[in-house]
């Protein structure tokens, strides 16, 4: 059978940024991604020259699983500002629940904990991110950016808790909350 160049870089990131997630950068030797991936480390420095090649790799998945998400929430029946609240609060559990986590969410952990040890790739890929699902929010509220920010850090709480294993009870209580902050900021937005 014929090897998938692309199906093999795939797993290498993946191995990577599961390894990241678990225990940390400094834990994600060459040496260990290799193993977790099923590749020798020949394999793996064919595909990745560094870990430094890796986090490139993984910063691009990232932006790439983003850019996905952007879209889904750009197109959302419910709205931009739902869909990330309620994303927020749905994504997360996976991670701790012992279920397959989706790919963003296990992306965006890896971004985190690179980000929290120094690396200013991850730290930018996260901003920019975060920034792109804000300003859909404040497209939705009419340029409200302060609401849009606390719709967001909504969203962020929500995922902070269940990404902990808080259940959230209470989340179509929530949603509600923000349907009417949605309707809110548009009967008070000003007239062109």
């Amino acid at each position: 059978m014929p090897r998938d160049p692309a199906a093999t870089r795939d797993r290498l990131v993946d191995a990577f940024a599961g390894l990241v997630v678990s225990s940390g950068a400094r834990s994600a030797t060459l040496e260990a991604v290799a193993a977790r991936a099923g590749v020798s480390k020949g394999g793996l420095l064919y595909h990745f020259a560094s870990k430094d090649a890796l986090v490139e790799g993984l910063v691009q998945r990232f932006e790439r699983f983003a850019a996905e998400d952007v879209e889904r929430m750009r197109t959302a029946p419910e709205g931009p500002a739902e869909y990330y609240v309620r994303t927020s609060s749905t994504e997360a559990v996976s991670l701790v629940d012992g279920t397959e986590s989706d790919p963003l969410s296990t992306a965006l952990v890896a971004m985190l904990r690179l980000a929290q040890e120094g690396d200013s790739r991850a730290a930018a890929a996260y901003v920019a991110v975060n920034d792109s699902w804000r300003e859909l929010i404040e497209d939705q509220l009419d340029g409200d950016r302060g609401l849009a920010r606390l719709v967001q850090l909504i969203g962020d709480g929500l995922w902070g808790s269940a990404s902990m294993g808080i259940p959230v009870t209470d989340l179509e209580e929530i949603l509600e909350q923000v349907r009417h902050l949605v309707l809110s900021s548009r009967r008070t937005a000003p007239s062109p």
